[in-house]
């Protein structure tokens, strides 16, 4: 129980950190990330709230990623319910004690725009290092580098490319702040791997099922 814990832990603490760096680069207000770029787009296309968007991609990600190979776990769960709500809760201390400073110029906001990729990039290692399923995003990420045999950097380059394009396209506004999120996100992702050596391809996530097995399950009597 008390590893199970720990790893819920790591879990919540990387998702925190996942949130937190996602924020810093909207308050960085030099463009879109990209999977922002895609959600307000697909909004804009659908007319459902952004919100909305949010959540439905992410269950498709699981979908897709599951039918994939990928594993189901609660950690998948945590990524598509959590990263939304810590948003919300910084923002909402943001607003009220100023916790995140408002960058005066281009560069200052290019510079926290990066400090936010390390900041996603130390999340993705936390809650994806408990093997208890990675976030959807993530999830998608790890099946395209096992089939590409490329390196995790660039399969993640690749994706952020793919869904700032296809958000563009529906609608979504790129700006500067979204070049540097494309171009350094593969970079923040492997540098911080490597110093960690960690290596998120070799990661056995414990399923959905096996999770309340091993919780609820009887043991075998000696």
């Amino acid at each position: 129980m008390l590893r199970f814990i720990a790893r819920i832990s790591g879990i919540v603490f990387g998702l925190f950190l996942y949130a937190l760096g996602l924020l810093l680069g909207i308050e960085a207000n030099i463009g879109y990330a990209p999977w922002e770029v895609f959600h307000v787009g697909l909004s804009k296309t659908t007319g459902l709230s952004i919100g909305t968007v949010i959540i439905l991609s992410g269950l498709f990600i699981v979908v897709l990623v599951t039918v994939l190979g990928e594993k189901f776990g609660l950690g998948t769960i945590l990524g598509v319910v959590l990263t939304g709500s810590f948003i919300d809760l910084i923002m909402y201390f943001d607003n009220r004690f100023a916790i995140i400073p408002k960058p005066g110029n281009l560069l200052t906001g290019a510079l926290m725009l990066v400090a936010g990729l390390f900041i996603i990039a130390f999340g993705i290692f936390f809650y994806m290092g408990a093997a208890m399923g990675a976030g959807p995003r993530d999830n998608l990420m790890v099946v395209v580098a096992r089939r590409t045999r490329f390196s995790v950097g660039i399969c993640r380059g690749a994706v952020e490319l793919t869904v700032t394009v296809v958000g563009w396209l529906l609608g979504g506004m790129v700006g500067l702040g979204t070049v540097i999120s494309v171009v350094a996100i593969g970079f923040c992702v492997q540098i911080t791997f490597k110093l960690l050596k960690f290596d998120p391809t070799v990661i056995k996530h414990e399923r959905l099922d096996e999770t309340f097995k091993a919780l609820f399950g009887k043991k075998d009597s000696q």
